[in-house]
């Protein structure tokens, strides 16, 4: 690692050509914000985004929350604790962006995009000062209790193949197959790469999916459950409770501070370019009960300028973890390509030039998976604390 004066300027430097990666909640959401509270240049922050965060989720579940006494016993909030849950993700997100700019004079609003899984999309348009930060955490608070009941009820799962590309279409007709049986419902919730979606489903719906998955044609599709316990956002289940006509009644009195987020805002609800113009309030209406496009966003960002992924929050996972594995694939093919180690080096110096970019098929710019710096915002801190 640099020294701090360096590191500082290296991140400031390429901060137009930096992508802000937000994450969402996980079974685990301290990471190290316990050590980030415990540092007394950073301090006086996380307490102010903690209470900030506590009185905004105390006013949504109606019962006392203090966020900051949690993260110094570094216990957990789970499913079983989602609003706070949310209000820390939110709070500890909002945090690190305000330590990289007050602390090290690092604007994050002059990166190149932003973009967040799940919980993290919403942290991302407050964050770019789109609309107020309270009214946005209102909406999935006010809808933690009902989303965190169903939890108890589904099943989450990985559906992959090691060999081909998956179908989503296909994959979407077998879940709507097995939802009409009536014997409960199940629905993509996430597509992560090309091979790889997520599904969540009720009851043995997972079971009637893997059946009908292992009689597919062609190479095998698998499908591993998942051992957590995870509200079935981003899926129809929701509809079960009213919960996207509920955010819609919240949705609609969000007031907008601004036209255009800075930085730009690629959603993963469309896998695009969105919030400007009108078109927020319809996105985060879709946001709820639509399928997470991880994998669109990706290509998106290996598609541009980027050279820098920062990740925000505490213990980043699913974002970190999809760059690496295509990194790692990257190189593994072009390990077995007939290319000698100099042109191996020039098809990579290829996708990362402006100008010869254009010139290469459309999946060619997968190649400059593994030159994309990836930076951990909560391990730059702390690396880079003042003494």
């Amino acid at each position: 690692m640099a020294s701090s004066d360096t590191s500082r300027l290296m991140i400031a430097t390429r901060m137009p050509t930096t992508a802000l990666a937000f994450r969402g909640y996980n079974q685990t959401n301290l990471g190290r914000t316990p050590e980030l509270l415990a540092a007394p240049a950073y301090r006086p922050t996380l307490e102010r985004r903690l209470a900030e965060a506590s009185q905004m989720c105390e006013a949504a579940i109606g019962r006392r929350v203090d966020l900051a006494a949690r993260v110094a016993d570094r216990v957990e909030a789970d499913v079983d604790a989602y609003a706070e849950a949310i209000a820390l993700v939110f709070a500890a997100e909002l945090a690190q962006l305000d330590l990289l700019r007050d602390v090290h004079g690092v604007d994050p609003q002059r990166a190149g995009r932003a973009f967040g899984y799940s919980l993290g999309e919403l942290t991302a348009v407050a964050a770019a000062g789109l609309y107020p930060i309270e009214a946005v955490m209102r909406i999935p608070l006010t809808l933690a209790e009902d989303c965190a009941a169903m939890a108890h009820r589904v099943t989450m799962a990985v559906v992959f193949s090691r060999k081909t590309t998956l179908s989503e279409a296909a994959l979407q007709r077998v879940c709507e197959e097995v939802t009409a049986e009536g014997k409960g419902a199940i629905a993509i919730s996430a597509i992560i790469a090309p091979n790889t979606m997520l599904v969540i489903g009720e009851g043995a719906t997972l079971d009637r999916v893997r059946q009908r998955c292992e009689n597919w044609d062609g190479p095998s599709v698998l499908l591993r459950s998942n051992d957590g316990v995870w509200p079935p956002l981003h899926t129809p289940l929701v509809s079960e409770r009213h919960i996207p006509d509920r955010a819609t009644l919240l949705i609609r009195e969000v007031p907008r501070l601004t036209e255009t987020p800075t930085p730009p805002i690629w959603s993963l609800v469309t896998g695009r370019r969105e919030y400007e113009a009108d078109s927020g309030r319809a996105v985060l209406r879709r946001w709820v009960d639509s399928p997470q496009r991880l994998w669109d966003v990706v290509h998106a960002t290996l598609s541009s300028d980027v050279k820098t992924v920062l990740h925000v929050g505490p213990a980043p996972n699913v974002i970190p973890a999809t760059f690496q594995r295509l990194a790692e694939n990257v190189v593994k093919q072009t390990t077995q390509w007939s290319l000698s180690a100099v042109g191996k080096r020039t098809v990579q110096r290829m996708a990362g030039s402006a100008w010869m970019a254009p010139l290469l098929p459309r999946n060619g710019f997968l190649l400059r998976a593994p030159l994309i710096k990836q930076v951990i915002l909560e391990d730059w801190l702390l690396e880079n604390a003042p003494r």
